[in-house]
């Protein structure tokens, strides 16, 4: 095995499916740190460690940076991106957005099975709190964001879906930049009880403000915590 699959993990694909595979796989290795803010991302050393040709991996690459996690320099090629606090700020506006506007149409259509399924994801929530130390970071914050993604798609707007889903990836990044929001990982199940509720009760206004407290701290977490580092950086600690 050469260097650079010992650093990334990457091995070789067959060709089904195969930018959507490779995109996935670039994306996992960016979450997860195996590829870090500001990194450049070499289509050839990934094409040459997964077995494939280079035009794939551009295509991956292209996904990516539509959805947040590459940026394009021309002449110099795709580097991971590197968020800011004012970003991330950004970013969680547009989530308050999206999921406030389809938790209304979702209230007025009528939650239906989305109740069940946002019950049954707190309770994954609090099984992988349980599992603690064998579960690993991203493991929790992609649970988190799951049930997130369930209550919009059960709102029934595939245009929100598809806005959400593009941001989910971008999400899961940041939060995975600066560690876990909650040093008790049971605290991220409770969190979502609130919204839950108000939803059960058919209360528009109870659930849009519980959603809207929930993901506001989550905000104000994230970004405090990345402009601590972005302090630390500039100190040059």
């Amino acid at each position: 095995m050469n260097q650079d699959t010992r650093k990334s993990g990457f091995s070789p694909l067959a060709r089904e499916g195969l930018v959507d595979r490779v995109a996935n796989l670039i994306s996992r290795a960016i979450i997860t740190g195996q590829l870090a803010p500001g990194e450049r991302v070499s289509e050839s050393v990934v094409a040459r460690q997964l077995g494939t040709s280079r035009a794939p991996v551009r295509e991956a690459a292209r996904l990516l940076e539509s959805s947040g996690l590459l940026t394009y320099a021309p002449n110099r090629g795709f580097f991971v991106r590197q968020l800011s606090a004012d970003t991330l700020d950004d970013l969680y506006e547009l989530r308050l957005v999206i999921e406030s506007a389809a938790m209304r149409r979702l209230i007025r259509n009528g939650p239906g099975a989305a109740v069940d399924q946002l019950a049954a994801q707190i309770d994954e929530l609090y099984r992988i709190a349980e599992a603690g130390p064998s579960s690993d970071t991203l493991t929790q914050v992609q649970a988190d964001m799951q049930f997130h993604r369930l209550l919009v798609a059960a709102s029934g707007n595939p245009k929100l879906l598809a806005v959400f889903d593009q941001i989910a990836t971008e999400t899961e990044f940041s939060i995975m930049i600066i560690g876990q929001l909650y040093d008790d990982p049971h605290r991220i199940a409770e969190t979502h009880i609130p919204i839950l509720d108000a939803l059960r009760a058919g209360d528009e206004a109870a659930a849009v403000e519980a959603l809207r407290f929930h993901i506001v701290v989550a905000q104000t977490m994230v970004t405090r915590k990345l402009r601590d580092l972005e302090e630390q950086g500039a100190r040059g600690t």
